[in-house]
Parts: structure tokens; C-alpha cells; sequence
């Protein structure tokens, strides 16, 4: 059936006055995932969020997070990034958590009004994590010498060619313990009274099901996406505002996506050789 310049007109028409509920999809790893691959960032986010609060006659902004965490600071960024628009614009935003929103995606998911997650979702993980590799027996048993020179006594810290030292763990154990404190606060600070278990079962770093994230406070409740906008704002139309993808990406017709985190680990792990002396930490969950 063919809809005729009039009908289409007026279809856009009734689009223009129709309330909208804008939905932001924020899905993988957090940040730099291995490889100069991006994942999930402000400069990718930015102008997604940007148009889905710029929606008119909008109602609601829904953020479903899909993602097992990563830097610290992009999820901090990206999560004061919501609160800043939904300031300005006055209007709630509501999280969705699907598969995992875990460690940096559950410190996002905070940034809403109201969280949400399936059942089965896996949720929390607020904790930091920080992994390398020590290589330096392996130099040893075949005679190759580390020659590394800096200026600064501690610039190299946990050098993965270079023997641990006890000092230098011990630093990093500070720096995580500050990351982590930094993570509690913003949960304290969003979630406040909803939070009905003792820090110590919500802050260890563990993970809950939706259901048992529900009953923590973690979540606020059950409910998949469209049923709960369906049933909030029965007269709103649901607006998608998609996320721009590379144009590498659109050519070979792929996506980022947590299925795709575990070829990240594969291609991180490969260029660990070449960031050796570097120190990653991250709010990324690991099971």
C-alpha cells in the first residue's frame, strides 16, 4: 500500500506532536579496549546524548547499558554528562540494565533517575581491577637483558619486564583503594536510602542477578525497556537515537557489542608487549 503525499505530511505531522521518550543504547567496554579499538566514550556518547535530550516534546531519556565496565574517568564523564542534561532540560532519565551493567556500566547506570534490570542481568561489581604480566623470569632463562632508563625514580612502577616490587604494589593498593572510595560516594550519592544491604555485601566487588540487585537496592526494579515506558508513558512514542558508527565499521557491517569483549582480552593480551611499561586500571568487571 502506497502513502500518498497527503498522508505522509500529515503522519509526520502527528510524529511532531507526539510526546517522545528518547533512548540512548551505551553498549561494550568503557573507553580504550585494546588495540586503538574505542569502545563506549565521551567523544562517541556526547553527541548521541546530546540529541536525545534536544528531542522535542520529550518526556523521558532512557539509557539501556549493556556493558561490563573499564575507565574510571569515561564512566565518571559520561555519567555527569546525563545529570548535566537532565538538569538543563528538566527532564528524568531512566537506566536499563540489559545483560551486564557491571563495575563502570553500573557507576553510569547511577547517573539515572531509576534503574531497572531484567531477571537476569548481572549488575554491579563495585570494585576496581587492575592486571598485567611479569615477564621477567622468562627474560632471565633466556639471557635477555631489560635495559630501561627514566628519569623520576618511580616513572616505571610495575614494569612488566622488571622484578615486582613489594613498595611498588603497595602504592597501587592506595591508588585502588581511592578509586574505589571514589566509586562508593557515587553510589551513596545516587542511590542513598534505596541501599538496604551493609557495605560490606555491596561494596566487595561481587555481582547479583536483577532480581537479588532489586532486593539490595541496587536496582530500583524489575522491568524490561519497553514495557516500563509502555507502562509510564503510555501516550509517548519511543525515539532510538542511534550511536554514529566508524566508517570502517559500517563497511564490513559490524558492531561493538559485549559479545565482542572477549576478542578484546585476545587482542589486549597480544598488545600487552607493546604497552608494557604502562599501568592499566580499570572499573571493569571480571569473573
Amino acid at each position: 500500500m502506497t502513502v500518498g503525499p497527503l498522508a505522509a505530511v500529515g503522519k509526520k505531522f502527528s510524529k511532531a506532536r507526539t510526546e517522545q521518550v528518547a533512548v540512548v543504547r551505551l553498549d561494550g567496554p568503557i573507553g580504550i579496549t585494546g588495540m586503538g579499538k574505542h569502545g563506549v566514550n565521551t567523544e562517541s556518547v556526547e553527541p548521541v546524548l546530546k540529541k536525545a535530550f534536544a528531542t522535542e516534546r520529550l518526556r523521558a531519556v532512557v539509557v539501556v547499558v549493556n556493558s561490563p565496565g573499564g575507565s574510571p574517568a569515561q564512566s565518571e564523564y559520561i555519567a555527569e554528562r546525563i545529570r548535566q542534561l537532565s538538569a538543563e532540560k528538566g527532564v528524568p532519565v531512566l537506566a536499563f540494565c540489559e545483560d551486564v551493567a557491571a563495575s563502570g556500566g553500573y557507576w553510569i547506570a547511577c547517573a539515572a533517575d531509576e534503574i531497572f534490570a531484567a531477571h537476569t542481568s548481572i549488575v554491579g561489581s563495585i570494585g576496581v581491577v587492575s592486571s598485567g604480566f611479569g615477564f621477567s623470569a622468562v627474560l632471565d632463562r633466556f639471557g635477555v637483558q631489560r635495559r630501561l632508563y627514566t628519569t623520576g625514580e618511580n616513572k616505571a612502577r610495575l614494569d612488566t619486564f622488571s622484578p615486582e616490587q613489594a613498595e611498588d604494589v603497595e602504592w597501587l593498593k592506595g591508588l585502588q583503594g581511592q578509586l574505589h572510595e571514589a566509586f562508593i560516594a557515587w553510589v551513596r550519592q545516587r542511590r542513598g536510602k534505596k541501599l538496604t544491604a551493609s557495605d560490606e555485601e555491596l561494596f566487595n566487588g561481587d555481582v547479583w542477578i536483577g532480581s537479588r540487585a532489586a532486593e539490595l537496592g541496587v536496582v530500583d526494579g524489575i522491568g524490561v525497556m519497553r514495557s516500563v515506558v509502555a507502562e509510564r508513558y503510555p501516550d509517548a512514542e519511543i525515539t532510538v537515537v542511534e550511536t554514529p558508527k566508524p566508517l570502517l565499521m559500517r563497511l564490513v557491517g559490524s558492531q561493538t557489542s559485549v559479545a565482542g569483549f572477549a576478542e578484546s582480552v585476545t587482542t589486549g593480551v597480544l598488545a600487552a608487549f607493546d604497552r608494557a611499561p604502562s599501568l592499566r586500571m580499570s572499573l571493569l568487571h571480571r569473573d
